[in-house]
């Protein structure tokens, strides 16, 4: 088939339990931004937390050479499984994917591509940019040389500290989408993150009382780099 409008590929039948992660304004504005910007066709792919498959099936769709998708628990990649055979019926290609129940970036392997929608504000860690940092630091152990890490953020995750350590751990960086929107329901159900959020420059913005934060997706690649002799 030729090549799809990103509205066709958007255009899925998703099913889930009540354990199971439905898409978010976070999940959804990184899904627009991958079907505007086709950067697996032909590539090797490694999708973490992939939830309900509204990226698995966008990034198959698109023409990834393989995948390995991940998730916690047997049950979330379960639920993966079903809702990517459902969608990924004629004319769409045959998909090439592994699944593998596995914590973050803990999976063997090496990839062209790395996609992640990270825990954040629910990310159980007392540093709520614990999943953040550590795909930042160790993305580059799961991409192979010249591979690319694409990911979204909430501004009140800092989203220039994440380009500034993206770029400090050799990844030239851009941004593939932003939008604004309101928070959801449960940021106030927190006091410690509605109190934490104060320190983050621009973290959102308080007008006519209504909170708003903006969301980005950052596409970052990895740069060759040679350590010296005397490295250890």
């Amino acid at each position: 088939m030729g090549t799809p409008h990103p509205h066709e590929l958007l255009q899925m039948d998703l099913s889930g339990g009540d354990d199971d992660w439905s898409p978010t304004p976070h999940g959804q504005l990184l899904a627009l931004a991958l079907a505007e910007n086709n950067l697996v066709r032909g590539k090797s792919v490694l999708e973490l937390g992939a939830g309900v498959g509204n990226h698995t099936i966008l990034l198959l769709r698109q023409g990834a050479r393989s995948m390995v998708v991940t998730e916690i628990t047997p049950e979330r990649l379960e639920t993966t499984r079903s809702n990517v055979e459902r969608n990924m019926v004629s004319p769409w290609p045959e998909p090439n994917t592994e699944y593998r129940a596995a914590d973050w970036l803990n999976t063997e392997g090496r990839f062209d591509v790395l996609i992640t929608n990270p825990p954040y504000m629910v990310s159980g860690k007392q540093n709520r940019r614990y999943f953040i940092d550590s795909l930042i630091l160790d993305a580059h152990k799961r991409l192979n040389p010249g591979g690319t890490l694409v990911f979204v953020q909430s501004s009140m995750a800092d989203t220039a500290k994440s380009i500034r350590r993206l770029e400090e751990n050799g990844y030239a960086v851009r941004t593939l989408a932003t939008s604004r929107g309101p928070f959801r329901d449960y940021y106030f159900e927190d006091p410690t993150f509605m109190e934490e959020i104060q320190a983050v420059p621009d973290g959102f913005e308080l007008k006519n009382g209504e909170y708003t934060e903006t969301l980005t997706v950052l596409c970052a690649v990895l740069q060759p780099y040679s350590p010296p002799d005397v490295a250890h």
